[in-house]
């Protein structure tokens, strides 16, 4: 078996109470499965997710990072979701210009009455980043130390 195959990518999740977090509780309680290598981290907006939390995230060995959080239009905190979407893409803008696949950082949206959605980002977002592999981050980390 290659090393890719042993591969299983460590995913951060910051998701907002109101909706992405209730989304997977939802899924929870539907007993749908997601990849259990996604951590989340709820959070009360994800306007307060802020870039340097994403950076870190990868910086500490995340492999990938995403922001789920109220569908556009209908934040609880009005334009929280927006300013989250614009971090998201500055944080996806400075990985591509250190050569490392923005793809690692993402943004989604979803309702709280959404578990199934909830469960497929997780998937997609596991498959995303077990195709780019592990995070350059984190070896350059383990070459150092």
């Amino acid at each position: 078996m290659t090393a890719e195959h042993l591969f299983e990518p460590q995913i951060l999740a910051f998701c907002c109470k109101y909706c992405a977090y209730a989304a997977g509780d939802l899924a929870g309680s539907m007993r749908l499965t997601y990849p259990a290598n996604v951590k989340i981290i709820q959070v009360p907006c994800t306007g307060r997710v802020d870039m340097s939390h994403l950076l870190k995230a990868i910086e500490n060995g995340a492999d990938g990072v995403y922001v789920a959080g109220c569908i556009e239009g209908e934040c609880h905190f009005l334009e929280g979701n927006l300013k989250a979407r614009k971090r998201v893409a500055a944080v996806r803008k400075l990985l591509a210009e250190a050569d490392i696949e923005p793809e690692r950082v993402q943004m989604f949206n979803l309702s709280s009455a959404m578990g199934p959605r909830f469960a497929e980002i997780a998937t997609e977002m596991t498959e995303t980043i077990r195709r780019l592999g592990p995070s350059p981050v984190r070896r350059i980390d383990r070459i150092a130390s």
